[in-house]
């Protein structure tokens, strides 16, 4: 890494080597950031960070896996060094795992697996941002949710998705919520927004590409949500049609 404008605005999306996560790195670079594509793989990391540079985006591959406590650690030492604040945070890394399925069936070992990254990854990188981001002036924290970890919806035998009782992946997008709402409350007075964003159901890997909606669609909430000016509330769960229940 280089020495930076200190002005430029500085993001860090988790899991930014493909599907939304690389969609939300290549938009906030085009809106003038300095972008941090934080990715378990080194190869597809810079392989994704090379792709945005070559459009004319100020794009870096961060190493970051966040399920390895080191490299979480590793990432925020590198930002402080840098760039001394971290404006944005996206919450993005996520897994589904096979042998999840229904609380009667699950394999509670997969259910632990999905937690370990969905919930525990996010919480601890977000502990580990902190301190870089109330060094900014405007910080930001999205927690990509989804539809599935909303209660009222997952409740509502009428929800288009009331079929999909995922638990280890709808009980860590809940807790993910559950994150949002008490962070956004800690941090009220900081200056730093909390949102949880439901991308939809969107044709990433995560679904075997099945989903209705094409990346970019997906990934617009998150963005809106990254960008938000200073008068916008805090402490919100949704999707780029509105207000998602909790």
């Amino acid at each position: 890494m280089t020495m930076q404008d200190a002005s430029k605005r500085v993001a860090l999306i988790t899991g930014a080597n493909k599907g939304i996560g690389f969609e939300v790195a290549r938009s906030l670079g085009e809106a003038g950031l300095t972008v941090l594509l934080g990715a378990r793989d080194a190869g597809r990391g810079e392989e994704a960070a090379k792709k945005l540079r070559d459009q004319g985006f100020d794009a870096r591959f961060l190493h970051i896996d966040v399920a390895q406590s080191e490299t979480i650690k590793a990432a925020a030492a590198t930002i402080g060094a840098e760039f001394k604040r971290l404006d944005v945070l996206v919450n993005n890394a996520g897994i589904i795992d096979r042998a999840d399925g229904p609380p009667s069936t699950a394999d509670v070992g997969a259910v632990r697996r999905v937690f370990e990254t969905n919930f525990f990854g996010a919480l601890e990188v977000t502990q580990a941002m902190l301190p870089l981001l109330k060094a900014s002036s405007a910080g930001r924290i999205v927690n990509v949710s989804s539809g599935l970890g909303s209660l009222a919806l997952n409740a509502d035998p009428a929800s288009p998705f009331a079929a999909f009782k995922i638990i280890g992946y709808n009980a860590s997008k809940a807790a993910l919520n559950m994150l949002t709402v008490q962070l956004a409350y800690e941090l009220r007075d900081a200056g730093i927004k909390v949102h949880s964003a439901d991308p939809g159901y969107t044709a990433t890997d995560l679904n075997g590409n099945s989903g209705t909606q094409t990346i970019e669609e997906g990934a617009r909430e998150t963005i809106r949500l990254a960008l938000l000016p200073a008068d916008a509330p805090t402490g919100g769960y949704s999707s780029k049609d509105g207000p998602v229940p909790w």
